[in-house]
């Protein structure tokens, strides 16, 4: 059985869109994933996370952020040295020391940043644009005098006015950033109002342009996609959407949109965003929401009767795409609101065969047993037809 298409209204609502042939997702798991509270991976697993996104082809990898201690200097080193063949990143605030620490690692791209917004000169920096444009001046020649690849971002983009990250933005494009960038920090922008902004701002510079976004609002997926009708090849994402307060754009569900909705490649091997998710949920300790999409337990599961009968018949009336897809598998499963081909499909997989009239009678007892919530196992089934039999 095939798959019909998705939405016949997607051709006509990006027609008008100069869509990049190729948009870069870096991971940021290892790092903006492991500022969420609660999380810390040991050494050994962020290896084990880092080869993991590295075997399913995550094209740019954040390692961490070097300057925060020595011990993340010598996980992120390591992780270079394993020769993953993903690109290796790493944060660094526009400081020389940073900038040091990052080097040390000899990592493949130096990702610079700075907050912009006047909210965070005042209270953070305490400084002027005047001061913050001499200090980033000072950081960047710097750091293309020591030979190293960076790229640029502003912190707080989406709460800095527009004139003053067009200047430093193109500060930093003179002294030899290699991609600008912006970030919607506190996900505090709409897809509308941030697709206008970044079709405005990429074309203000010649080198590519990224972004980094939260998911306050629940829209950074949303925003992502915006960003990348409107100019952005690059993506700053997490495994899981995992990161601080409500977190970021989630890897998997930007990379099947763009592949499946798109079709723009990532060279991801969408096949094993499944067994990574869950892989990864379980060494942060933070669990996936059934619901999660593409990879939460309930996406592939289906219960409501009259789903089941479609499905049965042509999955693609509630599944856009195969579950073998991202690595998922389809669920069959007895609840309350089952109907009798729900309750047919699972006793001809159990080789249990009933009458008709049986059929409708373990189907009152499968529902009476399920008014409480939850499915019904195998287990359970079998004994009721065995039973019915004595």
């Amino acid at each position: 059985m095939g798959y019909a298409a998705l939405s016949n209204f997607n051709a006509e609502g990006l027609a008008s869109r100069k869509l990049p042939e190729k948009v870069i997702i870096y991971d940021s798991t290892l790092r903006d994933g492991e500022q969420m509270p609660g999380v810390a991976f040991k050494h050994e697993e962020k290896l084990k996370i880092a080869r993991m996104l590295a075997e399913i082809g995550i094209p740019q990898i954040e390692a961490g952020f070097p300057a925060v201690s020595l011990a993340e200097r010598n996980i992120v080193r390591e992780i270079v040295q394993m020769g993953l063949g993903s690109e290796i990143l790493a944060l660094s605030r526009a400081c020389i020391p940073d900038i040091d620490a990052a080097i040390d690692c000899d990592v493949d791209l130096l990702m610079l940043f700075t907050a912009t917004s006047d909210i965070h000169l005042e209270h953070k920096y305490r400084m002027t644009r005047e001061q913050q444009l001499d200090k980033v001046t000072e950081a960047l020649e710097y750091a293309k005098s020591r030979g190293i690849k960076f790229s640029f971002s502003t912190e707080d983009s989406t709460r800095t006015e527009y004139d003053y990250l067009v200047e430093i933005s193109a500060l930093a494009e003179k002294l030899g950033a290699r991609r600008i960038g912006i970030s919607d920090t506190t996900g505090c922008i709409t897809p509308t109002a941030l697709g206008a902004l970044v079709n405005r701002l990429s074309k203000e510079f010649k080198v590519p342009f990224s972004v980094h976004l939260h998911n306050d609002f629940g829209l950074a997926l949303a925003n992502a996609l915006a960003s990348i009708e409107n100019g952005a090849t690059a993506v700053a994402t997490t495994i899981n959407g995992m990161g601080e307060r409500a977190g970021n754009v989630p890897t998997e569900a930007l990379a099947i949109a763009l592949e499946k909705m798109y079709g723009i490649k990532t060279g991801i091997d969408l096949s094993g965003l499944t067994r990574v998710c869950r892989q990864i949920s379980l060494l942060a300790g933070v669990p996936i929401s059934k619901n999660h999409p593409w990879v939460g337990e309930n996406v592939f599961r289906h219960e409501s009767g009259i789903h089941v009968a479609a499905i049965l018949s042509e999955p693609s009336t509630y599944e856009c795409i195969p579950p073998g897809t991202v690595g998922g598998t389809r669920e069959i499963v007895l609840g309350k609101h089952s109907g009798k081909v729900s309750l047919k499909h699972r006793l001809d997989i159990l080789d249990l065969q009933v009458s008709e009239e049986e059929l409708g009678q373990i189907l009152t007892q499968v529902k009476d047993t399920a008014q409480g919530g939850g499915f019904m196992d195998d287990a359970v089934l079998r004994d009721i037809v065995q039973k019915r039999r004595k």
